[in-house]
């Protein structure tokens, strides 16, 4: 069993009572056995804390004014997000906040409004413009046709300060993409690529509404390797209707033929009464929790044995990737990306329901394109709620983004006395074999997911939240 060890210091602006977390990473070991009895005590509702505090929590009270005064603040290394929403049809599985294309000056009208957001927080930011991560997410990007990609490129670059070394990624669908298009994004500096697959089994498309083929999907991938682009992710979703072992094990199969660099392998959450249109799905044939974690136990197994690092609680990548690096220095981290390995601390997001992460707050942009064209391009910000951090939240956003990526934190003997009660609360969740604490002559306790505990690794970060709202506003930790 590998071991490495380092102390990360405590969040900026802590105060000099803060803790010190220790993270220790250790090596990979087979997916373990769980009983049903378990799955139906902690299949309960929990965040996947993308953010602390996490979305529902955040306030109306919260505007455009709030917003501008967080990016007066930000730092001079950013991350930007562009959202691009239109997809050509509904996949009935997505919780993404989409919108079907229906006429193609839809684009042009929204690229518009994109633009005057950029102009808006390049002239806030002042000189601090440095881009060291860039991201467009949908939606699907590649809805742009070849001269609307060029457009907001130019738009951004014109506007930033594009870092020579920066991470540039978009997120693609096979069936939408053409080979000019990831080929044009080359030549403009993008890099890396995320590829939607969801399952390759024509029963569980035909559910999901996701029609697309292996060979579509190998194909883009090894062209997009001819031409330089490196991290290429596929994105995989156990948990859907009519998946079994049988067939999720050959989707596994033909997509560890592909090789990509690394995999996300989401837990689908079904959330009907958030995402209408999952009403659509066969509820009866969506898998139960237990034979869910049995697709989940299939993946870990499958991509372990093909060399891939287990990265947080959904992700899995090769030794000689950025994520695997990121996690043996120390330097993994969790935003609404997923994991990442940039040195972006903070996220300026444009488009409608953008979420940045920028001076202390998260702020989202409205989702109604009329709403959020009309505000951007009248000269303010679209920000419709948002939650400024409190030195607590940032505090726990640490030890929480620590779990959720490393499975172990340590807190010495401050935190200790801070967070008493959470303390408290886990030795439940030591009873169950799901997390060990050990405490040193120091005084420090150390705080470590058991290889079952990883498992439920959203219920243990969940002791360490302090702003937990009421159920109906997550999604099932399985």
């Amino acid at each position: 069993m590998r071991r490495k060890e380092c102390k990360i210091g405590a969040p900026m602006g802590a105060g000099r009572d803060a803790a010190w977390f220790l993270i220790v990473f250790v090596g990979t070991m087979p997916f373990p056995p769980v009983t049903e009895e378990l799955v139906r005590r902690y299949d309960v509702e929990a965040p996947r804390y993308t953010s602390y505090p996490t979305v529902p929590a955040w306030t109306s009270s919260f505007g455009p004014a709030d917003f501008a005064h967080a990016l007066e603040r930000a730092g001079d290394a950013l991350s930007l997000y562009v959202h691009l929403p239109f997809c050509r049809e509904l996949c009935t599985f997505c919780g993404c906040n989409m919108v079907v294309l229906r006429e193609r000056s839809q684009i042009d009208d929204y690229l518009d409004a994109v633009e005057a957001e950029l102009a808006l927080v390049a002239a806030t930011l002042g000189r601090r413009r440095r881009l060291v991560q860039v991201h467009w997410g949908g939606g699907t990007p590649t809805s742009l046709d070849e001269r609307q990609i060029e457009r907001t490129w130019r738009a951004i670059e014109s506007r930033f300060d594009v870092d020579p070394a920066a991470e540039v990624a978009v997120e693609i669908d096979p069936t939408v993409t053409r080979t000019s298009q990831i080929e044009l994004m080359r030549g403009l500096g993008f890099n890396r690529l995320s590829i939607g697959v969801q399952d390759l089994e024509p029963a569980v498309q035909q559910a999901i509404n996701r029609i697309q083929t292996a060979e579509e999907t190998e194909a883009l991938l090894a062209y997009a390797r001819s031409l330089g682009y490196r991290g290429v992710n596929v994105d995989l979703i156990y948990g859907l209707p009519h998946q079994t072992a049988a067939s999720w094990a050959k989707t596994l199969s033909r997509v560890l033929a592909m090789r990509p660099d690394r995999a996300a392998v989401y837990s689908f959450a079904y959330v009907p009464q958030i995402r209408h249109h999952q009403r659509l799905l066969p509820a009866d044939a969506l898998p139960p929790s237990v034979q869910k974690l049995e697709l989940l136990g299939l993946a870990y197994d499958a991509f372990e044995a093909a060399g891939y690092r287990p990265i947080g609680m959904d992700h899995f990548a090769r030794e000689d990737d950025e994520l695997s690096i990121a996690q043996r220095k120390g330097t993994l981290r969790r935003n609404f990306q997923g994991y990442t390995a940039s040195p972006a601390s903070e996220v300026v997001a444009v488009g409608s329901t953008g979420i940045s992460d920028v001076g202390g707050v998260y702020a989202q942009n409205v989702r109604p394109l009329p709403r959020y064209a009309a505000a951007v391009r009248g000269g303010a910000f679209a920000t419709e709620r948002g939650i400024a951090t409190t030195e607590d939240d940032r505090l726990r956003r640490e030890l929480i983004q620590q779990v959720m990526c490393h499975f172990r934190a340590k807190l010495e003997a401050p935190a200790v006395a801070r967070f008493g009660a959470e303390l408290a609360r886990l030795e439940g969740l030591v009873a169950e074999g799901l997390v060990r604490l050990s405490k040193d002559t120091g005084g420090a306790v150390t705080v470590e997911a058991t290889p079952l505990g990883r498992i439920f690794v959203r219920n243990v970060a969940a002791v360490f939240d302090a702003r937990r709202r009421p159920e109906g506003s997550h999604s099932k930790a399985v």
